[in-house]
């Protein structure tokens, strides 16, 4: 049973931390796993008995706990969220809440297409300079769109005899 709540304590050990390992995890991420598997209910068990018991079971002066750490605050928070239970049954029960879950993303901010923002998106309904910005198909032209490109050959827009100067010097 262990192993799959080692492999819950990585999975979310790693979310949000690009730098970490896998194997230490901090408070952020303690409470979310608490969180997303149901440990905490916010009646029995509320996110401060969370932060109390990660403070209690970490060392002194870090900010992670491993997972021998974490094993003995899932029995602390055992004992709280199943009163009724003998510790290593609580203990059981932690690790069945917490089995095959991953951290969620809940909340997550999505595009919206309501009201009035779907018209001011839709590329067929633009008018003078901005239609030039898409194609047909309303996909953007780019910068080729956006800005006009400069001729950087030194001569004058509207100047008919560009490209004439090397032919009359030679001579």
């Amino acid at each position: 049973m262990a192993s799959e709540a080692e492999k819950t304590f990585q999975r979310f050990a790693v979310f949000g931390e690009s730098s970490s390992s896998g194997t230490e995890m901090n408070n952020k991420n303690f409470s979310k796993l608490c969180k997303d598997c149901g440990i905490m209910d916010g009646k029995i068990v509320t996110s401060t008995d969370v932060d109390i018991v990660f403070s209690k079971v970490k060392a002194k002066n870090v900010r992670t706990i491993t997972f021998q750490q974490f094993q003995e605050a899932m029995k602390e928070l055992g004992q709280k969220r199943f009163k009724d239970k003998k510790p290593d049954e609580a203990l059981e029960d932690i690790y069945k809440l917490m089995e095959g879950k991953d951290p969620a993303t809940t909340g997550v901010t999505k595009a919206t297409t309501v009201g009035g923002v779907s018209r001011l998106t839709d590329t067929s309904k633009y008018t003078g300079t901005h239609k030039e910005r898409f194609d047909e198909s309303g996909k953007g032209k780019g910068i080729a769109g956006r800005e006009e490109m400069t001729d950087k050959s030194g001569y004058v827009s509207g100047y008919k005899g560009a490209g004439t100067y090397d032919k009359k010097s030679s001579k």
